[in-house]
Order: C-alpha cells, then sequence, then structure tokens
C-alpha cells in the first residue's frame, strides 16, 4: 500500500487526487506528523506532500533499515518535482517517484548514483522478470566500482531481457571478480560478487491424497541440493489437475512464493517420460506427473523424479524468455510520447524502427542501447529481426510513429510471433487523432479510417469499402492518401464521397501534424486538391452533419438538441 500524507491545501488536493486514481493509495488526512508515523507502519510506500526539510525531519526518527524501510517521495507544494528522499532502490522510492512525476506532470528528482549515471541499481537489477540477490551478495563494493567506472565481469549462462546495460559491465565468459554472476546452479562465486538466481526452474510434484507440504518442501530441497541447483531459481511448481484441490501442494507453493500450473491427465498422457509408472496412470489417467509436468511447461528435464513417502518431485529448466514491446511515438511532438512508452524505450537494450522514427527518440535512450534502422518497404524484416533479438533472450522495442496498431508495424510483428515471446502493445496517438485535435472535432460521431495505399490491398476492396463509408455517412479519415507512385487514388475517393454527400462537405487537410513544419487547411470536398497531399498529410472527410464553427471542424453528436 501506498501511504499519502499532507500539510497543505495544495498537498490535500493532490493526494486526494491520487488516493482517487491509485486503487492500493491511501490519503492519511490529519497531522502529517501523527499520519506519517502511521503510514510508516502500514505501507511500502510513502508520498509526502511537504518541504523536503520537514519531511526529513519527520522521516528521520522512524529509519531502522534501508532493506526494511517504505521507501519515501517528498512533492513541493507546487507540485513541481516528485524527489526520492529514502529508500531509492530497496524501499522502491526511485521507482514511486517517477511513478508521481507521471500522475501529477512533475518531474522526478533521483540523486542515487547509479540512477543518475543511468546504471543499474545492483539490487534491483533484473527484479522486474524474477531475478533475486543470493545473499551475502557483495552489493556495496560491486556497486561502488560500477559507478567509478571500474570493468566489472557479467557472466550469465543464457541471455536474460535485462535492457541497456553500462559500458563497463562486460560479458565474461569466466567468473573473475569483480563479478555479476546470473545462475541457478550452486557454485561458489570469486569475491567480490553479486550472484542473482533467475526464475529458471520447473519443479514438477505428483503426490498421494492428503501429503503434507513439509514433505513436499523437504523432497523438493534434497532434490535440489542433488542437482546443483537453488531453491531462488523455482519459479514454478506444476501438477496434474486432479491435485489442483490438494491442500498441501498449494501451502508448498504459497511458502515458496510461486505459482503452481496444473495439467489435464490427458495432456500429460501424451508426454514421453523416461520413468512411466503403470500405478500412477491407474491412479490418475497418467503414467507420470512430475516428469510429464516438468517437460509440459516447456522445460528441459534436469533431475529424473526422486520419491518420498507420499510425494514425487522432478526438476526442469525453463528457456529464458525475452521481450518485445511495441511502441507508439504518437504524430511528432515530444510531449505526445506517453510515459508508458518511454519507460518501453529505457528498458530495451535494441530498440527498431525506421531511421526518422529511431532520431526521434534517441536521446530518450539509456546509455549501452543498441539502435537497428531499416528502410521503409522493409516491414517484416523489421520485425523479424526484432523477434530474432526477443527470441534469443533479449529486450526489444519495435517502434512506429502514431499508433504502432494502426497501419503500422504491430501486425506483422504479432502475426510472426509465437508464445515463446512476451509481447506488449503500446498505445499511442494516432495520426487521425492528431489530425482532428488540430481541426476541431471532426470525430465527435461516428468515424472509420481507410487506407488508400492499394499496394497491400486491392483498389477494389478499397473503393469498395469507400462506398460503404460514403453511404453509412461516415466521418472519414484518409491514411496514406498520395504518393508519387500512387497519385490517382485520392482523386477517385473524392470522386466516390462526392457521390454520396454535398459539394461542400467539410474536408481537413493536415500536413505533418505536431511538427515543425505543420500544416493545417479546412476546404471543402469540391475544392480538395489532390495535387496538395501527399504521405505526411491525413485527409478527414466530414459526414452529412460535419460543420465549420468558428472556424473549427465539428461534427456534432446532438447533445446540445
Amino acid at each position: 500500500m501506498i501511504g499519502l500524507v499532507a500539510a497543505t491545501a495544495n498537498g490535500r488536493r493532490r493526494a486526494a487526487h491520487l488516493a482517487e486514481v491509485w486503487p492500493e493509495a491511501r490519503f492519511y488526512e490529519g497531522s502529517p506528523k501523527l499520519s506519517l508515523t502511521r503510514a510508516w507502519e502500514e505501507c511500502d510506500g510513502i508520498v509526502a506532500f511537504l518541504a523536503a526539510g520537514a519531511a526529513v525531519r519527520l522521516v528521520a526518527p522512524l529509519l531502522e533499515d534501508k532493506r526494511r524501510d517504505p521507501g519515501v517521495v517528498c512533492v513541493d507544494d507546487a507540485g513541481r518535482f516528485a524527489v526520492a528522499l529514502a529508500g531509492g532502490h530497496g524501499g522502491g522510492a526511485n521507482g514511486l517517484a517517477l511513478r508521481v512525476a507521471g500522475a501529477l506532470g512533475a518531474e522526478p528528482v533521483i540523486t542515487t548514483a547509479s540512477d543518475a549515471l543511468g546504471f543499474p541499481a545492483l539490487d534491483s537489477l533484473g527484479k522486474e522478470i524474477g531475478f533475486r540477490v543470493e545473499e551475502g551478495s557483495d552489493l556495496a563494493e560491486v556497486g561502488v566500482a560500477l559507478v567509478s567506472g571500474e570493468k566489472i565481469n557479467f557472466l550469465s549462462e543464457v541471455r536474460w531481457p535485462l535492457g541497456p546495460l553500462p559500458g563497463n559491465l562486460v560479458r565474461s565468459e569466466e567468473p573473475v571478480p569483480p563479478l555479476v554472476l546470473v545462475t541457478d546452479r550452486l557454485v561458489e562465486a570469486p569475491r567480490p560478487a553479486v550472484v542473482y538466481r533467475p526464475p529458471s526452474l520447473v519443479a514438477g510434484v505428483g503426490c498421494s491424497r492428503g501429503v503434507g507440504a513439509d514433505e513436499i518442501l523437504s523432497l523438493l530441497g534434497r532434490s535440489l541440493e542433488e542437482a546443483g541447483l537453488s531453491k531462488k531459481s523455482v519459479a514454478l511448481l506444476a501438477s496434474v489437475e486432479a491435485k489442483s484441490d490438494e491442500e498441501g501442494l498449494l501451502e508448498a507453493a504459497g511458502r515458496l512464493g510461486v505459482p503452481v500450473r496444473f495439467y489435464p491427465a490427458v495432456e500429460l498422457a501424451g508426454v514421453e517420460v523416461p520413468n512411466p509408472s503403470a500405478v500412477v496412470e491407474g491412479a490418475v489417467g497418467t503414467p507420470s506427473v512430475a516428469e510429464a509436468s516438468v517437460l509440459r511447461a516447456g522445460a528441459d528435464l534436469l533431475l529424473e523424479k526422486r520419491k518420498s513417502g507420499m510425494a514425487t518431485v522432478a526438476i526442469g529448466r525453463l528457456p529464458a524468455r525475452g521481450r518485445l514491446s511495441l511502441v507508439s511515438l504518437g504524430p511528432g511532438d515530444e510531449a505526445l510520447i506517453s510515459p508508458l512508452a518511454r519507460e518501453a524505450l529505457t528498458a530495451a537494450e535494441l530498440v527498431v524502427g525506421l531511421e526518422q522514427y529511431v532520431e526521434r527518440v534517441r536521446h530518450l535512450l539509456w546509455p549501452g542501447t543498441r539502435v537497428l534502422e531499416l528502410p521503409l518497404g522493409d516491414e517484416v524484416e523489421r520485425a523479424w529481426r526484432a523477434l530474432g533479438e526477443a527470441r534469443a533472450g533479449g529486450s526489444v522495442a519495435l517502434v512506429s510513429s502514431g499508433d504502432v496498431g494502426v497501419y503500422a508495424m504491430a501486425s506483422p510483428a504479432l502475426e510472426l510471433a509465437g508464445e515463446e515471446v512476451d509481447v506488449t502493445v503500446v498505445p499511442g496517438v494516432t495520426a487521425a487523432q492528431a489530425a482532428a485535435a488540430l481541426l476541431g472535432s471532426p470525430l465527435g460521431h461516428d468515424h472509420c479510417s481507410v487506407s488508400l495505399s492499394d499496394l497491400l490491398t486491392p483498389w477494389e476492396v478499397i473503393r469498395a469499402r469507400l462506398e460503404a463509408a460514403a453511404a453509412g455517412d461516415f466521418v472519414v479519415a484518409l491514411y496514406n492518401p498520395r504518393s508519387r507512385g500512387r497519385d490517382w487514388q485520392l482523386g477517385k475517393a473524392k470522386e466516390i464521397l462526392l457521390g454520396h454527400r454535398p459539394p461542400d462537405t467539410p474536408v481537413g487537410v493536415v500536413r505533418d501534424a505536431y511538427r515543425l513544419e505543420q500544416r493545417v487547411e479546412i476546404t471543402a470536398l469540391s475544392s480538395l486538391r489532390p495535387e496538395d497531399v501527399d504521405m505526411l498529410t491525413v485527409v478527414i472527410v466530414g459526414s452529412s452533419q460535419t460543420r465549420i464553427l468558428a472556424d473549427r471542424m465539428v461534427t456534432p453528436r446532438g447533445y446540445l438538441s
């Protein structure tokens, strides 16, 4: 839970706003001192709408251990800055400051050395994908070396989507200190070192009715030790559906802090395993539960089944899953790039896109981020290259202007993507929305978008869609209206639309929306000049209800009537 504390009217107003929009936030009203003390005991993070000096004096007596204390963010009375005051990484204050800034339109202030220099914080590296730091790791010593620019060796058996790494964190084949080591194996790392346990292991569990959690966990612990693997890397338990209500199994998963995945017996019965059992098949309908569950989860079997009195365990290793973010950059102005898009860009180790799109965001990328620029027309190649990096375990952002899901890269990327890659689509302001905002409100009632490019869609299909939109009296946003190689389609579209609506129908022509070269024109359908339009233009043709009011294009919905 996030506690909100305020002293002034402005602070209380902003705290009340966050309490309304964040389900997990609670506004502690009353004396700031008493409110902060209560929030300290009950919350994981605190946002204090107080002067920094006042917040420091109130927080100081409460500080005990940075690994347990809540992170504190301080916001000034004007709401201009969100300062990570205490608990930057361990308490989550850095992330909370970014979140507060996004919600209030403030500037985040983060003074942690690693963040200020664009380096990953060692106590939170890989945290979002499930990395856990091994006890006894030399976080302080390796962290100081990292921010001081010293060479740190980075060793990982597989590639993980960690995002861009600083130049002095150098991939290595040998465990040479100072070292950052990512492994699920029980190895003795040379010091100083930080050891991370990735979420790479699945434990298949078979059990008799009434088995206790202690027996399952004891057998799992012995099995992991035999295989030389860390319990911290167990990411999943798996079993047969018949055990979905087994209390001991559910309790064991809860104590490990991992989910349980259950598979139908018929699915497990089709998995070839090294140690099938007719007894097990007679009991639950599949000759294997533990080993078959591991393999069905997509893991490689590392340790064949081991037994205790009432339980069976097998261990497997899951492949690392890469991440692909399909990122919308909006129409042109940097202010229209959403916080979600900025977050996805900073988390990517590779950004793929057209040169003009990549150049727009190059200054937003963290040090160490690679870029891949491919020319117009290579859309499938762009999707393949981005997916190839993600399939190899990387963290990739594939960027498009406008909204990535509208006439852009989301469609081919998702057509080609399989289940082995985690894909996130980050929405944005579309070209039609940007043009409409500059024109007024032409999309105030029913509307549609039609691309006039017949490179991928036959003209007869486009013609039929235009006829339907015109007959239905939709406002029509025309994408890809005209290029040097396609100079007649817009004229034909004009003819089709004139067949269904009057010559004085308002038309908006917007070129380079929200860019320095922006041009906005409102004309009549009969006066539309196709020769003045190019691929950087969006044309919005009004419906029979669209009006020009105070030089603005408006399609009423009927509220005033």
